[in-house]
């Protein structure tokens, strides 16, 4: 069912920013953005250094600077074709263009009041809230006349989110012998959290709804939740289950040994994607004995683009409808004040916060793994060093 709400406020905005993450370009980035990524933080550099030897495997440069390029393109000629014709402004977290950077740059192109676009679908501290603080700093920090930044609600819900995700679950499922189709495990992962970070946000309850609006969209009732890139230390519990040891539980019992998985809690293919999905549970699950097929994420889908045109659109003509599908209605378009407080705020000792330390995504940040493994560490030191064996 399609619920939609009108009454909004009058806009009044003259631009768009895009927010993300971040992430190397170069070789040459990966530890000055990894320090940017860690800043006070208390991470010993032989976990730094196992990281980077990940963005290292794929020539020292993230995906995501790129697919945030190919966002803003797609919404930029969107905008220009459809309207509003507002000026797209580009801010990242932790690695150029940074936020401070492009609000100084608005404020001398004379850009007053913008809509900033989060590229995380769901509600949670690292997910919403961090982003917000973030932006709040780097207006401290451009000073007077900074221009003031409104956010976006989440889509989690949105039917420009949820369709195109379906016809990719729809793809991948296609991508299997047809007469295997219908007994392959269809399997949904998102970065996992901290429980103590669930516990002050939606992110769960939002997950399981966009899971089960895109299994009901492909005519399956059968699926599973699972979490991955977990990381923190061994006593902090963390959404659960793993994606490794679902598959676990499926080599062990008989039935299928086609697992469709559709990485549900992001919107592009960035390394949390094409490292700890397409390489490591790809590798596990061959171990196991089972095929795995990734759905491709949402991208730059046209329905996609048009949704986030639509949500521009909310905040600037109060006769906009404001659409979304299931049981919970559109995210408000306000954050209220205690929402998606940090867990440091509930009770979570300073040293446990300490241990998840984000890399990159569209999501819940990514954790800094634990994987003790030193000759990863040695050959990520060569190579920031540029020595040799």
């Amino acid at each position: 069912m399609e619920r939609v709400l009108t009454g909004n406020k009058p806009g009044g905005y003259d631009a768009v920013l895009v927010v993300g993450f971040g992430g190397p370009e170069k070789p040459e980035d990966v530890m000055p953005f990894l320090d940017n990524v860690l800043r006070g933080r208390n991470v010993p550099e032989e976990r730094k250094l196992e990281v980077a030897e990940n963005y290292f495997l794929f020539g020292g440069k993230s995906p995501l600077n790129d697919q945030n390029r190919a966002l803003i393109r797609a919404l930029q000629q969107e905008l220009k074709a459809k309207g509003p014709d507002l000026p797209v402004y580009w801010g990242n977290r932790n690695w150029h263009p940074l936020l401070a950077d492009t609000l100084r740059q608005m404020k001398n192109d004379g850009v007053r009041r913008a809509l900033a676009f989060v590229t995380s679908a769901y509600s949670s501290y690292s997910g919403c809230r961090q982003y917000r603080e973030d932006i709040l700093r780097a207006q401290a920090e451009v000073g007077h006349g900074a221009p003031v930044i409104d956010k976006i609600r989440s889509f989690y819900n949105h039917p420009g989110f949820v369709e195109p995700m379906i016809e990719r679950t729809r793809a991948a499922f296609a991508s299997l012998p047809e007469e295997r189709r219908g007994a392959a495990h269809l399997v949904f992962t998102a970065h996992s959290i901290p429980v103590s970070m669930a516990r002050t946000s939606a992110y769960e309850r939002q997950l399981q709804e966009t899971c089960r609006l895109v299994a009901e969209g492909i005519g399956r009732s059968d699926y599973r939740l699972v979490y991955q890139s977990r990381s923190g230390p061994p006593g902090q519990p963390w959404l659960e289950p793993d994606i490794r040891d679902y598959f676990s539980e499926i080599a062990a019992a008989e039935g299928s040994r086609d697992v469709v998985v559709v990485p549900i809690g992001f919107i592009s293919c960035h390394m949390e994607v094409l490292f700890d999905l397409d390489t490591q549970a790809r590798e596990f699950a061959a171990q196991l004995g089972l095929q795995m097929v990734r759905a491709q994420t949402v991208d730059t889908h046209p329905k996609f683009i048009a949704m986030i045109r639509e949500l521009i659109l909310e905040r600037l003509d109060p006769a906009t409808p404001k659409r979304a599908i299931g049981r919970y209605g559109p995210n408000h378009d306000f954050c209220p004040v205690d929402c998606c407080p940090s867990p440091q705020r509930h009770g979570v000792p300073s040293g446990a916060a300490s241990g998840r330390t984000v890399l990159e995504c569209d999501g819940p940040e990514t954790a800094i793994p634990f994987p003790g493994n030193a000759g990863a560490v040695r050959r990520a030191d060569r190579r920031r060093t540029g020595s040799s064996e």
